[in-house]
């Protein structure tokens, strides 16, 4: 799918593009501060420039504008590693097609095209290369090899698990191998989203995936036990268990670490 991202581990992450919206009002808050910072170094421009001939005012103002346009959005895209002051604000981070931070050589590119599309033509190039690209890309993302993605107010939380009364005799005595964790995810998102799917892809995904686990569990549920409250049970027992190890590993690390710090051949400890 063109919105995963495969990182180095073989994990496909999932990096939606940034509505159109939400892009068009970071890029107003962005031109407002840019507008307000122009403002600002014109004032100093217009004072410095004042004993100045011809010549070198036209040099200034050419440096201002590199300034505004070119220096200044490199170096925030640069330090913040793709968040401006109106992403931050709509949440939002610009990346590199394969899910990375953006660098120096990206934030570059975008501004250098931005002169263009952003400045030159008043937005209007770019308005309509992210209307039609369906990243929302822009001129600049398409040459630097980055987009806009969510980084937050996308995802919400899943319901927690709970564990089917009627299995819970049955799970707790039986054998669960360690499951891969691409299907662990799966059918915890499954369980999540349930009640938003379709009942005819709930109830194919539900039977896939109880076989794909049932591979891992013995022996397997009883006769007639539903899909779902088969892997509800399998991952809250999962839980528990890993829970109860790490809380059991807690414990002995304590007692060891006490053992240790013990003053050897029954010299007494200094009363603390």
């Amino acid at each position: 799918m063109d919105d995963e991202i495969l990182i180095g581990e073989g994990v496909l992450l999932d990096a939606r593009p940034a509505s159109f919206a939400s892009r068009l009002l970071g890029s107003l808050i962005d031109l407002l501060v840019t507008g307000v910072v122009a403002f600002a170094i014109l004032l100093l421009g217009v004072t410095a420039g004042q004993n100045l001939d011809a010549a070198a005012g036209s040099a200034l103002g050419i440096v201002l504008a590199v300034t505004v346009m070119v220096v200044i959005p490199t170096t925030v895209e640069t330090l913040s590693r793709g968040r401006s002051l109106g992403k931050v604000a709509m949440g939002l981070r610009v990346v590199r097609d394969d899910g990375g931070p953006v660098r120096f050589r990206h934030a570059v590119v975008r501004a250098l095209v931005g002169v263009l599309e952003l400045w030159l033509t008043v937005g209007s190039v770019a308005l309509i290369t992210s209307l039609v690209h369906p990243r929302g890309k822009r001129l600049g993302d398409m040459l630097a090899g980055t987009y806009a993605v969510r980084v937050r107010g996308g995802q919400r939380p899943l319901p927690p698990l709970v564990m089917p009364a009627e299995l819970a005799g049955w799970v707790r005595h039986a054998d669960i191998r360690r499951l891969p964790d691409g299907l662990a995810l799966s059918v915890r998102q499954f369980l999540g989203r349930v009640d938003g799917l379709h009942m005819a892809s709930r109830v194919r995904l539900g039977v896939e995936l109880a076989a794909d686990v049932e591979r891992y569990v013995a022996p397997g549920p009883p006769p007639g036990t539903h899909p779902e409250r088969f892997l509800a049970a399998v991952l809250a027992e999962r839980r528990d268990r890993e829970y109860a190890h790490a809380i059991a590993v807690a414990r002995q690390a304590a007692v060891e670490t006490a053992l240790v710090q013990r003053l050897p051949h029954a010299v007494p400890d200094p009363a603390s």
